[in-house]
């Protein structure tokens, strides 16, 4: 497989965790805390924040799996010769459990963000490089690569050195998407922060 098809395989595995994170600002920050309004005992610092909400983590995972699962219908409908990029399954209905490890993995690892940036006495608006994004990318990818492994090698290492290249070009092109997005849903007033 040519690095570019590898590279191709790789952002369309993740369309579905990118679009759960950018999705999941439409609830605004409104809901029900992710963290209970708990604090670290460490610290006295929130877990979470006042961003990270139950309903942001429910919608973004729920929305970004139906965009994965369009994207399911898509590829399997395409002819075989078009189709340079992977089947979540062989099936809709086994595109299912994939595309909501990717979706709700992104959440998870989004949480994962906060919670080290309020370890470092941030607060949620505040911006933090890597933190606001390698952690939304690395966990659903850690678990598609533990549940899902013939999956993630296809898309992400089918060898070593271009696997290596792959998850570098992933990890950068992941910090301009994410910007990006961010000052886009910040420009249609989603949120505050064009971080």
């Amino acid at each position: 497989m040519a690095l570019l098809e590898l590279f191709a395989s790789s952002l369309w595995v993740l369309i579905p965790a990118f679009s759960a994170n950018a999705l999941a600002t439409l609830s605004r920050g409104r809901g029900p805390p992710m963290d209970f309004n708990r604090s670290w005992s460490g610290d006295r610092q929130r877990l979470l924040g006042r961003s990270k909400t139950w309903t942001g983590f429910f919608l973004g995972g729920t929305l970004g799996a139906l965009v994965g699962l369009v994207q399911a219908v898509l590829i399997l409908a395409a002819p075989p010769s078009l189709a340079i990029v992977p089947a979540f399954g062989p099936t809709v209905a086994a595109s299912i459990a994939p595309v909501l490890t990717l979706t709700f993995g992104a959440m998870v690892g989004d949480a994962v963000g906060s919670f080290l940036k309020r370890r470092q006495g941030l607060t949620s608006s505040a911006p933090a490089p890597l933190l606001d994004q390698w952690p939304l990318l690395l966990v659903p990818m850690g678990l598609l690569a533990l549940l899902y492994p013939s999956l993630f090698t296809v898309a992400f290492f089918p060898s070593l050195l271009p696997g290596v290249i792959t998850l570098l070009w992933v990890l950068l092109v992941t910090l301009f998407l994410h910007t990006g997005f961010n000052w886009l849903a910040y420009l249609i007033r989603v949120k505050s922060v064009p971080w």
